[in-house]
């Protein structure tokens, strides 16, 4: 039970009429729906302050003890005036939708009938829901290594807020279905050989809603939204890959009258970096070293997901060795691990040689050292290893 102020919680003031808290109470209740907010802690709580609050305020004797004595004069079970509070922390959601089911309608919670008239028909999803979309959302590997957090302003139909998603002018301008007394749905019994078949579908006159507008909202004219812009959150975990989808449910289209919204289906395209090539969590990036560093050994500084790092080179490395950074890569989805970063050595042969240059290198050729073909076996090559067992 909330300590809040039962006024406060629905947005009107002290002097408001019966309609007004109604209203108000409706808009709330739309605002922070259980079907709406899916695993949402935050809009659950509100949903139900707004439910007690009504419970209080629709009713005049309880509002007149509640102004008079505050919240004591309604919780009877705390020491108050006559009682008559409800917990609703302590209420499931079918529990409270029963209790005020009465303000929506069927168009909401499609629990009954308009008119009074036909069976109930249980709990049906309001209105038509609304159709999925899908986007394309590019990203760079530094941002897949380690999961980001991206706002778009998406374009879509999005919920009338002149009409609060009924498509009325007011609560007052439905009218019962004729055409199906309220149930929103039509029968069509069939006669066969193997007896009669009994084929159900939605209204064609009300589409299902049970009721029809007799003045339609002016602003999305009758279909509870509109055309609009909305900025919507996505959380994009590290370690996603080319081709993998994030699915927001209820942030795609908005339903016509008050109908679930559909998905907002975002697909990843993973943008090609100018450094690194990707092997699942590991990364790959080609390292240029000089003849010089490679036969005497260096220390460079390398690119790395995280800006820049040193690496010791030492002497004598080969072209062709991967040297491995550990843990310098991706971080798995699901925290699976992390990769590592491998440099793939690259030795750069020049070209062109300055005459001093030249004649450096012809000193190198007779050394015993740059003499490749009587090389230690253990520092040959594979493709010198290969010419030996076929020659």
């Amino acid at each position: 039970m909330t300590n809040r102020d039962y006024y406060e919680i629905l947005g009107v003031s002290k002097d408001s009429s019966d309609a007004e808290i109604k209203k108000a109470y409706r808009k709330k209740a739309m605002k922070f729906h259980p079907d709406r907010n899916k695993g949402d802690a935050e809009a659950e709580k509100k949903f139900k302050e707004a439910s007690e609050a009504y419970e209080v305020l629709r009713d005049p004797q309880k509002r007149a003890r509640y102004d008079q004595y505050g919240h004591a004069g309604v919780n009877g079970g705390n020491g108050g005036f006559g009682g008559g509070g409800v917990d609703f922390d302590g209420m499931g959601f079918e529990d409270i939708f029963s209790r005020f089911g009465d303000i929506f309608g069927s168009s909401f919670f499609g629990e009954q009938s308009f008119g009074g008239q036909g069976r109930s028909r249980g709990r049906r999803q309001p209105g038509t829901p609304g159709s999925d979309m899908k986007i394309r959302m590019p990203l760079d590997l530094d941002e897949i290594a380690f999961g980001t957090e991206k706002k778009l302003k998406i374009k879509k139909q999005i919920l009338c807020d002149q009409c609060e998603g009924t498509g009325a002018e007011t609560d007052s301008d439905f009218e019962t279905c004729g055409t199906c007394n309220g149930m929103g749905e039509v029968r069509q019994i069939t006669r066969t050989m193997l007896g009669q078949m009994v084929n159900v579908q939605p209204c064609p006159t009300c589409q299902g809603d049970g009721r029809i507008i007799k003045n339609k909202c002016s602003k999305c004219s009758g279909e509870g939204r509109v055309n609009g812009e909305e900025t919507v959150k996505i959380n994009i975990p590290s370690g996603v890959s080319n081709g993998n989808y994030i699915t927001l449910r209820g942030q795609g289209n908005a339903g016509r009258r008050g109908g679930q919204a559909g998905d907002l289906i975002v697909l990843i395209e993973e943008n090609k970096h100018k450094h690194f090539d990707r092997e699942g969590n590991n990364i790959y990036y080609n390292l240029n070293l000089s003849i010089p560093d490679a036969v005497l050994g260096t220390e460079v500084q390398v690119p790395t997901l995280k800006g820049k790092a040193k690496l010791r080179i030492e002497p004598g490395t080969q072209p062709g060795k991967l040297l491995r950074m550990r843990g310098k890569g991706i971080v798995g989805l699901n925290n699976s691990g992390t990769g590592d970063q491998l440099l793939r050595v690259n030795v750069f042969m020049p070209t062109e040689l300055s005459d001093s240059e030249r004649k450096a290198m012809e000193g190198f050729r007779e050394s015993a050292n740059f003499d490749a073909i009587n090389m230690k076996e253990e520092e040959k090559g594979f493709f010198s290893k290969m010419k030996d067992v076929f020659s």
